[in-house]
């Protein structure tokens, strides 16, 4: 039998102890899948009284961090505690003393990916991060091996399971935003301070992970164009379905002549592709490659169990390759990290695409003759208009446009004329429109 391979776990909240109930549990089916056996030699942490909902044997439950990273004896560092730092910090000294590394911190390699996988690749060691980006669904092996023989044209996320509860529950209840909002963190969906997950910033650091894994550039947070979904009100989720779409926070990246687009905002997706469908928690990944077509990956994007399972299955990988003697046989972004290649980006202004407007307006004669004008001027043709209700002179009232394709920024600059009319009471709404084939 091959030597056991001795795992030490930094973290032990919630992913933390589903990823060590799973290593304890399952001893004996993952050395069976490893060929080797598996064990969980450490799990470090401040807090060492808190009942976890299942025994931890003695002896292997420690808040002496230098103990377990001067161990000689542990193979694979699991780094549970998120955040930057210290995490960053945790990860290259484990990486410096030739530890192989499991994280699922998308915050960190989103930020210090390049570096820790450089680092990584110098010393000769692995870092996995299957569970950084959608939780238990398997996205960066089917991406980084299933998928070796594609061009990535195209990848469309729904990345983050706070944002699209809030989104189901507005589109099934008529609820709005902030009641929603407040109803999730009543139940723990929701943390206290939601920004990163209702203004996109989460989705942003998993789209950086999956743009670099996909496309083979490196991205910086920067680069991505973010806009979150707390202005959406249950009037723009009625009408969106009134026309046929769900809206959806979606993390789009798509690579074509001009370069690479990278962007997270509101989307409106037709209500018959089975992204519009994606309800509650749950997370998807809709790719497009040159040579498999279209692929959808469909699960549950967070939570103890699943994400303890993607970590798990990342120890696994590195046991096996360890017991085997072929350490780094697929390299952590499917290329050598010194072979990703400088980005071309696209610039969000040249972006091409139909629009969806919602206009809080002042109930007078000739309002929508002038916005539309103005939407002439700068090349935006309207497809449909709908205007609901009478508001009194002082209104208001809305008016909701949907229009052909459009460039971008012919929209923000008719928006800015827009919004400074007299007539308007408050800053347009617009939400972009993917016209996606059926799946």
């Amino acid at each position: 039998m091959s030597k056991p391979i001795n795992v030490a776990l930094l973290g032990f909240g919630t992913v933390g102890s589903g990823t060590a109930k799973i290593l304890l549990e399952q001893e004996e089916l993952l050395e069976k899948r490893a060929g080797c056996p598996v064990r969980l030699k450490w799990i470090c942490d401040k807090d060492l009284e808190s009942d976890r909902g299942f025994p931890v044997p003695q002896g292997i439950l420690t808040d002496d961090l230098d103990m377990v990273m001067d161990d000689p004896d542990v193979h694979i560092l699991i780094e549970l505690i998120g955040g930057i730092e210290p995490a960053r910090t945790f990860v290259l000294d484990a990486i410096g003393r030739g530890k192989h590394v499991v994280t699922a911190n998308k915050a960190l390699l989103s930020v210090h990916g390049h570096e820790i996988f450089k680092a990584a690749a110098d010393q000769g060691v692995v870092v996995g991060f299957e569970a950084s980006v959608a939780g238990g669904i398997p996205v960066i092996k089917a991406v980084r091996e299933g998928l070796v023989a594609n061009n990535i044209q195209t990848v469309l996320g729904i990345l983050n399971g706070t944002a699209n509860y809030i989104l189901t529950r507005m589109t099934d209840e008529g609820m709005p935003f902030d009641q929603v909002l407040a109803d999730a963190q009543a139940k723990g969906y929701a943390e206290a301070d939601p920004t990163y997950d209702v203004e996109g910033i989460d989705t942003a650091h998993k789209l950086a992970i999956m743009s670099t894994l996909s496309f083979g550039v490196p991205v910086r947070l920067e680069d991505i164009y973010t806009e979150g979904i707390s202005r959406l009100s249950p009037l723009d989720i009625a009408f969106a379905r009134e026309f046929g779409y769900n809206i959806k926070l979606l993390a789009i990246g798509r690579m074509n002549h001009k370069g690479l687009s990278l962007r997270i905002h509101p989307t409106m997706v037709p209500s018959r592709h089975l992204l519009a469908q994606v309800g509650g928690a749950y997370n998807a990944c809709y790719i497009v490659g040159d040579s498999v077509g279209k692929i959808m990956l469909y699960g549950m994007g967070a939570g103890q169990m699943p994400t303890g399972s993607a970590v798990v299955a990342d120890v696994v990988d590195i046991a096996r390759d360890i017991s085997m003697g072929s350490v780094g046989r697929v390299p952590s972004f499917g290329i050598p990290v010194d072979s990703l290649e400088p980005p071309m980006f696209m610039s969000m202004d040249d972006l091409r695409g139909c629009y969806y407007f919602r206009f809080s307006v002042k109930d007078r004669p000739g309002v929508l003759a002038r916005i539309a004008g103005i939407l002439g001027e700068n090349n935006i043709s309207i497809n449909s208009c709908v205007q609901k209700g009478r508001g009194g002179q002082e209104g208001p009232v809305p008016i909701v446009m949907l229009t052909h394709e459009a460039v971008e920024a012919d929209v923000q600059k008719a928006m800015k004329e827009i919004d400074q009319m007299d007539v308007v009471l408050d800053k347009t709404m617009i939400i972009r429109i993917e016209e996606l084939d059926a799946l």
